[in-house]
């Protein structure tokens, strides 16, 4: 009987080490292969920035232009996650948007502003484990910390202004134009970064809010703030 239950404890832990590898291993191996899709977007995308910009109409600028879900419309820069830190930024939350390494532009429940929008919330989500876990270091950023958004023609420098440690995944308000329990009262050029939380769950999710403080525009050698360097 002792002998039985030897061997059935060594199966559990064999079996347990089992398990904690292939967990580990997904969660690089996800890694990996969403960070050779993101980088491999991102390089498309800057490549089509080097072709020349498509005049407006006589002497009127060129009109906003109009994104599908999928496509990339710049880069989101977190210098606390690291100096070249550098996360692609694509239309749309699904899991076939966020798998590939990137930061997701929200369309639902709240559509949301782009930076370049005079009013509105730039509301962003990706990953915190697996699948280029471009958020697992969310829970670092604090009060005053900058967050550039790299566009085309512009900088878009932000400044952390509050954290929600944890809410509802149903929680929606925090995404919402002036978002709720943010600390903005009113209208305003705002930017949103939500994830999962805690770390290696998805019960819950944390929410980051930061304000434009200014824009730069892109020079011909796209130096980057001063934030960035």
């Amino acid at each position: 009987m002792a002998s039985a239950l030897g061997l059935a404890g060594e199966l559990l832990i064999t079996l347990g080490l089992v398990l904690a590898l292939f967990v580990g291993y997904s969660l690089w191996w996800t890694d990996v292969m969403a960070q050779r899709a993101a980088d491999r977007q991102g390089d498309r995308l800057r490549q089509t920035w080097s072709a020349p910009a498509s005049p407006g109409p006589g002497d009127e600028a060129s009109p906003a232009p109009e994104y599908a879900a999928g496509d990339g419309i710049g880069f989101l820069h977190v210098p606390a996650f690291g100096k070249d830190d550098q996360t692609l930024i694509r239309m749309g939350t699904t899991a076939e948007v966020l798998n590939e390494g990137v930061a997701g532009v929200y369309e639902e429940p709240y559509r949301s502003a782009m930076p370049w929008d005079q009013e509105g919330n730039f509301a962003l989500a990706a990953h915190r484990d697996g699948h280029g876990a471009k958020f697992h270091d969310l829970d670092r950023l604090v009060d005053g910390d900058a967050v550039v958004v790299e566009t085309r023609d512009d900088w878009y420098v932000y400044q952390v202004a509050g954290t929600l440690p944890q809410t509802s995944k149903y929680n929606v308000g925090v995404v919402a134009p002036v978002p709720e329990g943010s600390p903005f009262t009113g209208p305003g050029r705002y930017l949103t970064l939500t994830t999962c939380t805690p770390v290696y769950t998805s019960r819950y999710r944390m929410a980051v809010w930061a304000k434009l403080v200014r824009v730069d525009p892109v020079d011909a050698r796209r130096t980057p703030p001063p934030e960035l360097r």
